[in-house]
Order: structure tokens, then C-alpha cells, then sequence
């Protein structure tokens, strides 16, 4: 599993995670990863951070650290059920297919991981800019 978070001027930081998404790792996550990009790149403090509400995303903990951390950045929040219009829908896809063209096609994890790293940084600005 990976984590990324982009914007809308540049790509952010891309992390493989090594065990499952809960509340409590991904608020581990946020201090210094997104909240990091956040004040590079948007440092007027205009930025406003986008997120699916997938369970860990929604979870208690986050929610509260957002709200915590809301004088930094603005926080959209995702309604649930609502229809997808997440960037991060398309690179998730562009990523999924990163492997196809490879050959010989990622065997290890290890090199899964490299190959998602590179087209995560070789993305062209179509993907976060619409």
C-alpha cells in the first residue's frame, strides 16, 4: 500500500506503507508529509487538502488532528457517497498500470515499489491539474 498527496502545482511526497492504513497511522503520517508539503506549497496558506473518506481518513483521530491543524491549511471535506471527483482517482489508476509496459514486469516488492516511485515523480501535470 502507498500513501501520496500532490496538489494542484506539484506532486508531494509518494510512501509505501508496510501494513494497513488505520486512524492512528495515518495521523503518524500527516505531521510530517502533508503538513510539510502544505506550508512549501502553499505557503500563503491558501491550500486546501482534498481527501476520499476512506475509513482512516474519517476516523476520530484525524479528524481531530484536522481540526487542530486548521489555522495551516484548509480542510475540503469529502461527503460520503458522493461521486468521485478526486484527483488522486487518476494517478491511483496511472499507477496501477505503471508495471504493463515493463519488461521484464516488477517480480518483488521491491522493485513494485521502484517502479511506482518513478512514474509517481514522472506524472505530467494533466493528472493534478483538471
Amino acid at each position: 500500500m502507498v500513501w501520496g498527496v500532490c496538489s494542484w502545482r506539484d506532486m508531494g511526497p509518494l510512501m509505501r506503507l508496510e501494513t494497513t492504513l488505520t486512524g492512528g497511522r495515518y495521523v503518524s503520517i500527516l505531521p510530517n508529509h502533508l503538513h510539510s508539503f502544505m506550508s512549501i506549497v502553499h505557503s500563503d496558506g491558501l491550500g486546501q487538502f482534498q481527501q476520499d473518506s476512506a475509513t482512516p481518513h474519517a476516523s476520530r483521530v484525524a479528524t481531530k488532528w484536522l481540526q487542530e491543524h486548521s489555522s495551516d491549511f484548509r480542510h475540503f471535506h469529502w461527503p460520503p457517497k458522493s461521486p468521485e471527483m478526486n484527483i488522486i482517482e487518476d494517478i491511483r489508476d496511472a499507477l496501477l498500470h505503471a508495471d504493463e509496459n515493463r519488461s521484464p514486469p516488477p517480480r518483488t516488492p521491491m522493485y513494485l515499489w521502484t517502479v511506482l516511485k518513478d512514474k509517481w515523480c514522472e506524472l505530467p501535470p494533466r493528472y493534478f491539474r483538471y
